[in-house]
């Protein structure tokens, strides 16, 4: 009873995370950075000053959907984000920028996640029906197999904190450093590169704590 408790919580957690970090986002998308640069400006000139003038940023569609491909080599900044002029459209937009750096200089976490990748990709699309015919049909040792292809699953997830975080790290330095933004715009900065690392930090201990309620249960019915 104890671990489902845990887990419920932890979902509370992650919904309030995600609630925050649209908040968040919403609230500083409407204070302008006081050099009026816009998401792609500011994102443009910290791929230059790395070296990076061949990777391109292109607009796409929605909310929160920005994402670097690092298949492509491409920066993709979501529409508000792209045009707007706003603390967090520079914030967004370089936190984006600090994964193609990441890739450039194969930062050790981003290499090991991208190799992970194929193999997660299939171990969590195959996971939940092995547990589900495990449970269901009395096959443990499919349960204990289904748990093993969900371990990798939350492995990634754990993986992928350390790149959010630096990817933050690197951005807020180099707009620091090289005037993106001004000393008293950093607190607004910080706050949405914050909100946006605790939604993986969240989704991480929703998937733990489920991996390890999984285990107690395995264990549990084996004895």
């Amino acid at each position: 009873m104890g671990m489902y408790l845990l887990v419920i919580i932890a979902f509370i957690f992650s919904l309030w995370a995600q609630f925050r970090v649209k908040g968040t986002f919403s609230k500083w998308s409407k204070v302008a950075n006081l050099n009026g640069l816009t998401g792609y400006e500011a994102a443009r000139r910290m791929l230059d000053a790395n070296g990076l003038h061949d990777v391109p940023i292109e607009p796409v569609r929605g909310t929160l959907s920005d994402h670097y491909d690092p298949i492509h080599r491409v920066v993709r900044l979501s529409e508000p984000v792209y045009y707007e002029s706003s603390i967090a459209a520079v914030s967004v937009a370089c936190h984006e920028v600090g994964h193609a750096i990441q890739h450039k200089v194969s930062y050790p976490m981003l290499t090991l996640r991208h190799r992970m990748f194929p193999v997660v990709n299939f171990a969590s699309g195959i996971a939940p029906f092995m547990l589900m015919a495990g449970f269901i049909f009395g096959y443990f040792n499919l349960v204990g197999l289904g748990i093993i292809f969900f371990s990798a699953a939350v492995a990634f997830q754990l993986v992928t904190l350390p790149v959010e975080f630096n990817a933050s790290n690197r951005a807020r330095q180099v707009m620091v450093e090289q005037g993106y933004i001004r000393n008293e715009e950093e607190r607004g900065v910080a706050k949405v590169l914050n909100a946006a690392a605790l939604t993986y930090v969240a989704a991480a201990l929703v998937s733990l704590l489920e991996l390890l309620r999984l285990i107690i249960v395995f264990l549990g019915n084996r004895d």
